[in-house]
């Protein structure tokens, strides 16, 4: 007896996953600029976020002064670093096929401060030379490549976190030193501000300083999101499909290092965004890593400019430190990782 079976496609699972991938793309584009609205109102001087974009786009005396030379500045530099931190960490992630890859694992900040300080420390730059960024870049390209070396490449996730501590204490042992044998107390508050990390007092000149290595390092990382979905077959299979995978490790290790870097040579060490923001969205948009990485960015943007906002709405003598907002909040994030999937951790290579 001949039995007739519905041969109608089903809706493809991936092609539902690359709308949804989409609609959050625009939801959390739309959301940082409304959080960009609420960051140019937020401050001494409090205005509606209505008059803050009309402040920014018409003269109104200090009203406009204040928008555009004070706050357009932080809020731009909260947009681009959130967005770098956020596409590393869902880069990282996805090609160590680790959900705790993050240039904060791997000590980048703590690395790429104590460049940074080296460079302040020395008298070798102002700070806003570039010698400023390459000295921090170096650091968490150092960071980085010694925790894979030391690490290995079919490290489990508790060798992999290991030799990231290891880094970041050897790195902030560094900084400390130089505390130490600071000659003066200015150069102590420069290398307490690079430790906690702020967008305080940043000015359009930091958001030149940072742009070119934020267009070059997004447009990597960009490209060699394509690469990671092959990956995630393996990499026997991503290499049949005509994927270099010593090329894209290198790219996307690289990028996520130097806009790191980047990051801390403008605003200090800023850590646990590029953890958390991959995790918000990969719920969302299924596990292709490919899929993540524009969405994390964009998150990305939206927690750092949220935690931006926030250290300004505490009620205190002085403004707390970014970097102690975001690692209040990641810090707890990792522990629950950790905790909820040991089993998966400690067997899963990095």
């Amino acid at each position: 007896m001949h039995v007739h079976q519905d041969r109608t496609p089903l809706l493809p699972i991936r092609s539902v996953r690359v709308r949804a991938a989409s609609h959050l793309t625009a939801a959390l584009a739309a959301l940082v600029i409304a959080l960009a609205l609420v960051s140019l109102a937020v401050g001494p001087a409090p205005l509606s976020p209505v008059q803050a974009a009309w402040a920014l786009v018409t003269d109104l005396g200090p009203a406009s002064t204040i928008v555009r030379e004070i706050r357009l500045p932080r809020t731009v530099l909260a947009i681009l670093i959130g967005w770098l931190l956020g596409l590393s960490g869902a880069a990282l992630q996805g090609l160590l096929r680790n959900p705790l890859a993050d240039p904060s694992v791997f000590g980048a900040p703590q690395a790429a401060a104590f460049g940074a300080v080296v460079v302040l420390y020395s008298g070798w730059a102002g700070a806003l030379s570039f010698a400023l960024p390459f000295a921090a870049i170096a650091g968490a390209v150092i960071s980085i490549g010694l925790v894979l070396a030391v690490a290995g490449r079919n490290a489990t996730v508790v060798v992999l976190v290991l030799s990231g501590l290891a880094v970041a204490s050897l790195a902030s042992a560094g900084t400390s030193l130089a505390i130490n044998l600071s000659p003066n107390p200015f150069a102590v508050t420069e290398i307490v501000f690079w430790l906690l990390g702020s967008l305080e007092d940043r000015s359009i000149r930091h958001v030149l300083l940072l742009l070119p290595f934020a267009i070059v390092t997004s447009a990597a990382l960009l490209w060699s999101s394509k690469g990671l979905r092959a990956l995630a077959l393996g990499e026997e299979t991503a290499q049949s499909l005509g994927i270099g995978i010593g090329r894209l490790r290198l790219a996307i290790v690289a990028a996520a290092a130097v806009a790191t870097g980047a990051s801390v040579a403008v605003a200090g060490a800023v850590g646990f965004v590029g953890l958390v923001a991959p995790h918000l969205v990969r719920p969302l948009v299924g596990h292709d890593p490919s899929r993540t990485v524009v969405p994390a960015g964009w998150a990305g943007a939206a927690l750092l400019l949220s935690a931006d906002i926030g250290v300004r709405l505490i009620p205190a003598a002085v403004e707390v430190k970014l970097g102690v907002v975001t690692a209040l909040v990641g810090v707890p994030f990792f522990l629950w990782i950790i905790a909820h999937r040991k089993a998966e951790l400690v067997e899963a290579p990095a």
